[in-house]
């Protein structure tokens, strides 16, 4: 088995101790920093999000598989940094102005994270000026908002008009949360819904594509 899959095989098992390992044993083999984070790292969320998607990966599995995503990353981070491999795009998250759950918030962080986007997470209970603030001090192209508590859906919609109204070029966005559903993001002007985080990170990676 190649170094490559091994690294894949390492998040899908969530092995934080043979992620990073594999890292070091890739870039001595002479593969570059670019190839572990797209055949490897990215290849691993992938799957780790179809099998969540499809039913077969639960929270804990996808949980362990994160934490053994960020051990890699904070391994592979500096090389990518000296190879001048630089995120595609970049999404800001976070949870709306009062709701203090993040437990999905920091799960669709990690999956847009694993599908290679820089991540901006701002947090839970984030004004409306918060996000809007964040894409105007660097080009962003998704934001993620995130809500359990139906009393704090309509916050959602403030946030979607305050970025719609202040930032160009505007950038994609998706909702997600318990409560929400399709016809709430439609009536709001969200331009996605993610009904879970492995869904979410993949609306935002084929909408950026087709930027």
């Amino acid at each position: 088995m190649s170094t490559l899959s091994q690294l894949e095989a390492a998040v899908l098992a969530g092995d934080e101790q043979a992620a990073p390992r594999l890292i070091e044993q890739g870039l001595a083999g002479g593969l570059s920093a670019k190839q572990l984070l797209d055949e490897g790292l990215i290849a691993g969320m992938s799957e780790v999000g179809r099998r969540f998607r499809d039913g077969e990966y639960y929270l804990p599995e996808v949980l362990v598989a994160a934490d053994a995503l960020k051990a890699a990353l904070a391994r592979l981070q500096p090389h990518l940094v000296a190879q001048g491999v630089r995120p595609e795009a970049t999404a800001v998250i976070g949870t709306v102005r009062g709701d203090l759950h993040d437990i999905g918030k920091n799960l669709a962080a990690t999956m847009l994270q694993g599908a290679g986007f820089e991540v901006v997470d701002l947090g839970v209970d984030v004004p409306a000026e918060k996000f809007v603030a964040a894409c105007q001090q660097q080009p962003v192209q998704v934001i993620g908002l995130s809500a359990l508590l139906t009393t704090t859906m309509p916050a959602m919609e403030m946030i979607v008009q305050a970025v719609r109204t202040s930032v160009r070029p505007a950038p994609y966005i998706i909702v997600g949360g318990a409560p929400l559903t399709q016809a709430f993001a439609d009536r709001i002007g969200a331009d996605g819904y993610g009904r879970d985080a492995a869904t979410g990170a993949d609306l935002a990676r084929r909408w950026c594509a087709r930027r």
